[in-house]
């Protein structure tokens, strides 16, 4: 075509794409972390499971089953012989670690 000015389409084009793998790499940091949390939460429900049939105080136990970031992030609920534990996975928006939020559950059966 006649008259066309292609000039600045490179950059237009340059930027959108570095946003796109902007975009691509926090989608995959926020599946790595909420998998990792999946590992964590577990372990510290089993830290957690043992202190309720120790007779010891859960929550410090599973506050100390986590790691130093997941320790402000975790919530411990106790019912009966049932523990749950809740960690939010680190997220650049707080709004998505709190949707993708991970609990794990244990339960203790006295003898």
């Amino acid at each position: 075509m006649a008259g066309r000015d292609d000039s600045g389409q490179a950059s237009i084009e340059a930027v959108c794409g570095i946003g796109a793998l902007i975009l691509a790499g926090l989608l995959c940091f926020q599946l790595l972390a909420a998998g990792y949390t999946v590992t964590v939460v577990d372990g510290a429900a089993e830290a957690g499971a043992v202190a309720m049939v120790r007779g010891e105080p859960v929550e410090p136990a599973v506050r100390r089953a986590l790691p130093g970031w997941a320790r402000s992030r975790v919530s411990v609920t106790r019912t009966g012989e049932n523990l749950r534990v809740r960690v939010r996975p680190p997220s650049p928006l707080a709004s998505v670690g709190e949707l993708l939020a991970v609990s794990s559950t244990a339960v203790v059966r006295p003898k």
